[in-house]
């Protein structure tokens, strides 16, 4: 029997060289995986109050002089 098959070195390797492969499978899948809506929804940077102002002003949805009071609020020169 010696000198014949693979021995059991191979034996105990195998179900490890198996439990690796897996992991590589499903490390693989969820690293190419979107996860939820974006596919960058972990690391999306929110708008600053400022951003949605000057947005919100660009779209119409307020006028001039409520972009500039609300404007002066933030930059801290309106009253508390």
């Amino acid at each position: 029997m010696y000198g014949y098959g693979i021995g059991w070195g191979w034996m105990v390797l195998m179900p490890l060289a198996w439990i690796i492969l897996f992991g590589l499978i499903v490390w693989a899948v969820l690293r190419l995986t979107p996860r939820g809506p974006g596919r960058d929804a972990g690391t999306a940077r929110r708008e600053s109050a400022r951003e949605v102002l000057d947005r919100r002003y660009a779209a119409g949805e307020i006028d001039g002089d409520d972009y500039r009071r609300m404007r002066g609020d933030l930059d801290g020169g309106g009253e508390p």
